[in-house]
């Protein structure tokens, strides 16, 4: 099948019909039955069975279509960004961590947008595994994340830093000194973080934690232990960034003694250089954190 061939079946595919494909892409009814028939007669399979007027994918099609999908959505960011170029708006696609994600990002994000309002965006929240698989891949241009990575591909740029802190309601801790230490938590009920990288093994795996606060409830996302601790489930060490983002009436935080700052980094790939538009995304983050430090 070549490209025209999977264009045209992934439009039927998702439609269901030849006259509903032919209107999504534009063309004619003829031109896509046409087709459809060419790349049923080079695969020598039948891709539909036409059941009470609508045309319904045989199993060989499920097949075809969960392997030409990466494929389609790859052609698709080429004909988009082929378009912006033409029109010279420009694009970036950016992978955040949720923790990230929450408000530094969309801050930066917004400034840019403000800037550039012309410029496509495409914003992917990803665990810090699959951010460095999405570099890698190319499915997307710059990285925010908190760790940056050693691997020879990879350029990190430091945009700030922030602290690990532990968020608490006021009612559970009343007149909490400005930090606090592991010792003053180990008694208290904490929802742990569990598989959740860079910062969660800042905290799960200190070898000087004197002794390990109780874990009842386990989350692999920030933002879900800041909500269960919004419901008075227990604590949650978290980084001050998500903390801030869901402070409330309710609830507060302290910065942790000797705990290691956390840096926030921008990762790229070396062998693909920074847009300008993506150096002015960088510049907006270093902003915005330094503007959350001077609060």
């Amino acid at each position: 099948m070549n490209l025209r061939h999977i264009e045209i079946f992934h439009a039927v595919y998702q439609t269901g019909s030849v006259s509903a494909a032919a209107r999504l892409l534009h063309v004619s009814q003829p031109s896509v039955s046409k087709v459809l028939r060419h790349a049923e007669s080079r695969i020598g399979l039948p891709l539909f069975r036409r059941v009470k007027g609508r045309l319904v994918p045989t199993e060989e099609a499920h097949v075809i279509y969960r392997e030409a999908q990466e494929l389609y959505q790859r052609y698709e960011s080429l004909r988009e960004t082929t378009a912006n170029l033409k029109h010279g708006d420009g694009s970036l696609r950016l992978a955040v961590l949720p923790s990230l994600g929450l408000d530094v990002a969309p801050s930066a994000v917004a400034m840019l947008h403000e800037l550039e309002p012309a410029v496509s965006l495409d914003i992917q929240t990803l665990h810090n595994k699959d951010i460095l698989r999405s570099l890698y891949e190319r499915r997307c241009d710059l990285a925010i994340s908190f760790d940056a990575p050693s691997h020879p591909r990879l350029k990190a740029i430091r945009v700030g830093q922030g602290n690990m802190v532990a968020l608490f309601r006021r009612e559970n801790f009343a007149n909490a000194p400005p930090e606090l230490t592991q010792e003053m938590l180990a008694s208290r009920k904490l929802i742990g973080l569990s598989g959740s990288g860079y910062v969660g093994s800042l905290f799960n795996e200190d070898p000087d934690q004197p002794t390990p606060p109780r874990q009842k409830i386990t989350v692999q996302t920030y933002y879900v232990a800041a909500a269960l601790v919004r419901h008075g489930v227990g604590f949650a060490i978290i980084d001050e960034f998500t903390a801030r983002a869901n402070m409330s009436e309710s609830l507060d935080y302290r910065p942790l003694a000797d705990m290691a700052p956390l840096t926030v980094y921008c990762t790229f790939l070396e062998d693909r250089p920074l847009s300008q538009l993506a150096e002015k995304l960088v510049r907006l983050m270093k902003k915005v954190i330094k503007s959350s430090d001077d609060r």
